[in-house]
């Protein structure tokens, strides 16, 4: 195996673009390197590649050829060219075929991770050949762990042989308990051909309505309860009614029908306790939507008085600060923000928004309530998110008060704690203009308030085992561009080996083939703590992986020639499309760098770009010689600074313009923190700590 993956290191380029573009030029290459290495397992990767790509079209009776040719040299990959031929055969019609190539495939191929998968196509060929009662057997070996395409095999399996209760039962499981699958309408049709099938319970009604609106699929949950809500009777006994029409309200508010939604909320009446706050708390969310605010407002009166200790409330209470907030009534958004903290001092939002009302406190200029409000924010709150800018704000009003010790420990304090946190790098940019001391924390109580990380974040460098199956058919499989084939390959030795070299690696083949975005989430998961983690205590692929320097020529250039950082366009892209160029975000904003198709034509004419259309913006250098344009505009729109120019790339150029005209400000960096979206706030902070973790990685660009 370790000779066919060093001879099919050239196939990877080829691989991959016949899997994304699959177009009869990419065929074509693929094919003809496949027999220019007929007699080596480099040539069976390839004819498996090419089998694999017309699965993915649809065309089962062209991938039949190929993966016959792979059969001879496929050697560990032979459970791939089985599993996918067996697939073929059975969708051309092929039965017999396609149940002699799989008959024996938990045998031959017994490390394989596609024998469950093996066993459903052998199933349903057994199925087809009238064997249903073997089927369902079959089936019934490799039902746990519960996977929703078993269900739905063993559901027509046993159908099939009569055994309708059996069917009714697994089809159900699927519907109600998996609503969110692939196979759930398949097997609501199959469901629907039972009969005598008793009508669903109200448990089961409610178990798919909830895991639809679990899985955000707002609209689909909405109708799901609604028929639970018509299936009652006003008086009904066997359930309490009003529990799901506030649901169906909730659901149709999320999905945007908020005049339903209000209709709905409408015809509830009498409630007390808990379910008469989340009434009211609803109908303040179709105000809010229809921008009604005075209803909004009177919606919390009631709520105030009718629930003063409801989590309701809580919500409520901070909608109104937020809402507050965003039309310039700072006394009224601080009076919100501590009337939730003070109602809720241990609600689930109490750090935040006891830290706002702080925040506040200091944007009035009250700067010794502000002092007090941020010493209070460590105390009572030690382990919140807000945590890092109470240490540095209390650190900056110390040194307006002439106290650089304490200053000094409080900044100390936001750099070692939090490493590479946005704060932390304003910290010590700060502490380098206050003379030096030794270690002053320890003057400080408060300061041992905050917690120490935890230790479980730091990882240990090491390898994979060298001769692991697994790990070398992953390698293989992705010179083959069969890039979530050899990640599943990987998981599976990393599970088995239990060592810390799996994320690296799992990222790494990522990244190898082009997945930059893929890469970041994996090991986002991987490393949660990694922000406030030194550079040594990850591996060094791990901060590779999360900071890669991709398309870094294009990158490069496109920076210098607009006088910007590459490592701040860096942190841009990555938080704007994690590097996918293929990205499209819901306002249809394109590639890279976002842009969307209106503001790339403008900017190509700008630059003079002939021949330019939209679908350019896929490209990764035209999209960032543009992007890096059109920002460094924005840079120059806000007298060169940063801060500003991010906001405004992320929220508009008006809204930063209002917001600057919101009184004055120490510096950018008070500006930011007062931003009032949330989703911009911690954008600009978050471009701006990335950079300065770039800078750590790579030194000099």
């Amino acid at each position: 195996m370790r000779q066919a993956f060093v001879a099919s290191a050239s196939l990877r380029p080829m691989a991959q673009q016949l899997l994304q573009e699959r177009t009869p030029a990419a065929y074509a290459g693929v094919e003809a390197y496949a027999r220019s290495h007929a007699r080596e397992d480099a040539g069976a990767l390839a004819w498996l590649v090419v089998g694999y790509a017309h699965v993915l079209d649809r065309d089962y009776s062209r991938a039949i050829d190929p993966l016959n040719r792979a059969k001879v040299h496929a050697g560990d990959l032979g459970d791939y060219v089985a599993y996918y031929l067996g697939t073929s055969y059975l969708q051309t019609g092929r039965t017999a075929e396609a149940l002699a190539t799989l008959a024996d495939f938990a045998q031959t191929h017994p490390d394989s991770l596609l024998v469950r998968d093996a066993h459903i196509r052998y199933a349903d060929a057994l199925l087809l050949e009238g064997q249903a009662a073997e089927a369902a057997t079959l089936l019934q070996q490799v039902r746990e762990p519960v996977r929703s395409d078993v269900e739905l095999a063993l559901g027509r399996a046993y159908a099939a042989s009569g055994q309708n209760m059996k069917a009714a039962d697994a089809l159900a499981n699927i519907y109600y308990t998996m609503p969110a699958s692939a196979e759930a309408d398949a097997a609501y049709a199959e469901l629907k051909k039972l009969p005598s099938v008793p009508p669903p319970t109200v448990t089961q009604g409610k178990t798919r309505a909830d895991g639809l609106m679990n899985r955000h699929r707002y609209a689909e949950a909405a109708e799901e309860y609604r028929s639970l809500v018509n299936e009652s009777s006003p008086d009904s006994s066997n359930y309490d009614r009003a529990p799901m029409q506030l649901a169906l309200a909730d659901a149709l508010h999320r999905a945007g029908k908020n005049r339903d939604a209000k209709q709905v909320l409408a015809l509830l009446g009498g409630e007390s306790g808990e379910a008469n706050a989340h009434r009211l708390y609803l109908l303040g969310q179709v105000a809010w939507a229809a921008n009604d605010n005075d209803a909004f407002y009177r919606t919390v009166d009631e709520l105030r008085q009718a629930a003063p200790t409801s989590p309701w409330l809580e919500q409520a209470l901070l909608s109104a600060a937020n809402l507050h907030l965003v039309h310039h009534e700072y006394d009224q958004a601080l009076d919100a923000f501590r009337e939730a903290q003070q109602r809720f001092p241990n609600g689930a939002r109490a750090s935040y928004v006891h830290w706002k009302a702080a925040w506040l406190t200091l944007r009035q200029g009250r700067n010794e309530e502000a002092k007090k409000a941020f010493e209070e924010q460590i105390a009572l709150y030690p382990s919140g998110a807000e945590t890092p800018a109470a240490l540095y704000w209390r650190a900056r009003l110390a040194e307006e008060d002439n106290q650089p010790l304490m200053a000094r420990a409080f900044y100390q304090k936001v750099s070692d704690r939090y490493r590479n946190f946005y704060y932390a790098e304003l910290a010590r940019q700060r502490m380098k203009h206050l003379p030096a001391a030794a270690d002053a924390t320890t003057q400080y109580a408060l300061l041992d308030r905050v917690p120490p990380l935890d230790s479980r974040g730091k990882v240990t460098d090491s390898q994979p085992p060298p001769d692991e199956l697994h790990v070398q058919k992953a390698e293989l499989l992705a010179n083959g561009g069969l890039v979530d084939f050899a990640v599943r390959e990987l998981q599976a030795a990393t599970a088995a080996d239990g060592g810390s070299w799996g994320p690296a690696e799992t990222a790494q083949l990522y990244d190898e083939t082009g997945h930059y975005d893929q890469a970041i989430e994996f090991m986002k998961h991987s490393a949660p703590n990694y922000f406030a983690l030194d550079i040594p205590d990850l591996p060094r692929k791990y901060w590779e992986a999360l900071f890669p320097k991709a398309y870094w020529s294009d990158l490069k250039r496109s920076s210098a020639a607009n006088g910007l950082d590459p490592y701040l366009v860096a942190s841009l892209i990555r938080q704007e499309s994690e590097f996918n160029p293929n990205a499209v975000s819901r306002a249809n904003a394109v590639g890279l760098m976002q842009l969307l198709p209106k503001t790339g034509k403008l900017v190509a004419k700008e630059v003079k770009m002939k021949r330019y259309n939209a679908s350019q913006l896929y490209t990764p250098a035209i999209n960032m010689q543009l992007g890096t344009r059109y920002f460094r505009g924005m840079v120059d729109k806000f007298g060169g600074s940063f801060e500003y120019a991010l906001a405004a790339y992320n929220a508009g150029s008006e809204r930063v313009e209002d917001w600057l005209g919101q009184g004055k400000y120490r510096d950018p960096q008070e500006f930011v923190e007062s931003i009032p979206f949330t989703e911009t706030r911690e954008y600009v902070q978050a471009i701006l700590r990335n950079a300065s973790v770039y800078k750590q990685l790579y030194g000099t660009p």
